[in-house]
């Protein structure tokens, strides 16, 4: 009795789409990681930005403040009518 040569064809040809599945597989997980790096570094220089930001926004606060303080003390010299020498 002889062997149908359609059965090892079928085994190969059911091996080689599970090596395409895994070959595709490992294409998206590398796809992924990618992503998900380019997301991470992303999210990192958003967060350093916003550090940077806060703290120039803090030193301009206290210089407006100062300067807010000085018009206040000189309208006040003005309102007296005292010199501003």
């Amino acid at each position: 009795m002889l062997l149908s040569p359609t059965v090892p064809i079928m085994a190969t040809n059911h091996r080689e789409a599970i090596q395409m599945q895994i070959q595709q597989d490992w294409a998206n997980r590398e796809y992924i990681e990618v992503i998900t790096n380019s997301i991470k570094k992303t999210a990192e220089f958003l967060n350093s930005f916003d550090l940077s930001c806060k703290s120039r926004l803090a030193i301009l606060n206290e210089k407006l403040t100062k300067l807010e303080r000085k018009i206040d003390y000189l309208e006040a010299r003005v309102t007296k009518g005292e010199t501003l020498n």
